[in-house]
């Protein structure tokens, strides 16, 4: 079921890596970094630690991170969206879808920027224990989403898994992580309309 409490069937990515693929030129051109938000984020990550960012887009955190002296890997699930992020960052982006995702304690922090909201709700819970995997202990793995209580897409035909606080919460589940802390605030999106967001930061298990 959608926003609009209409009946959304198959809920395949296949029409959200369109949007995207479609979209990438103006994605590269617009808004700024969720700066105040990365900076938190790298604040908690030892100087010059390695990042894992996840659904890079057109590459604007992956450079900002990078000029402040970490050690970034950018990736995007849609191959327009990282061309792009490699020719504004000047060196190949890899093409990853999330349940690619792999390796084990390589990462002093995961960046996931308004991207995981794409995942199907019976497959979040199984991506974010591969983060986890690919997390150092103590490392630290943020992640934002529209809240909602149902998912499904939006007008633009993207698929979103609407969570709300209490469901997101019962996903990232207790085991293995120190804390998992979530912050409901308001904000927009590419639709320019009022959206409530959820920002979580999880930090791993020592």
């Amino acid at each position: 079921m959608n926003e609009k409490g209409e009946i959304v069937g198959d809920a395949k990515d296949d029409a959200t890596i369109g949007f995207y693929g479609l979209e990438a030129d103006a994605y590269t051109s617009r808004s700024a970094p969720a700066a105040d938000r990365l900076r938190r984020f790298v604040a908690r990550l030892p100087g010059g630690g390695t990042i894992l960012e996840l659904g890079c887009g057109a590459g604007r955190d992956s450079e900002a991170m990078t000029k402040l002296g970490f050690d970034v890997t950018p990736t995007d699930g849609t191959p327009a969206m990282a061309a792009a992020a490699a020719r504004r960052l000047g060196r190949p982006v890899k093409v990853l879808l999330f349940g690619d995702i792999e390796g084990h304690q390589l990462y002093d922090g995961v960046w996931a920027n308004a991207c995981l909201l794409h995942v199907p709700r019976t497959d979040l819970p199984g991506i974010i224990a591969r983060i986890q995997t690919a997390l150092r202990p103590g490392g630290v793995f943020y992640a934002s989403y529209k809240a909602g209580t149902a998912e499904g897409r939006d007008r633009f035909g993207r698929y979103y898994n609407y969570p709300s606080a209490e469901w997101l919460a019962a996903a990232y589940g207790t085991s293995g992580w120190k804390t998992v802390e979530i912050e409901e605030a308001a904000g927009g999106g590419y639709d320019g309309l009022p959206t409530d967001w959820l920002h979580v930061t999880a930090t791993k298990a020592a």
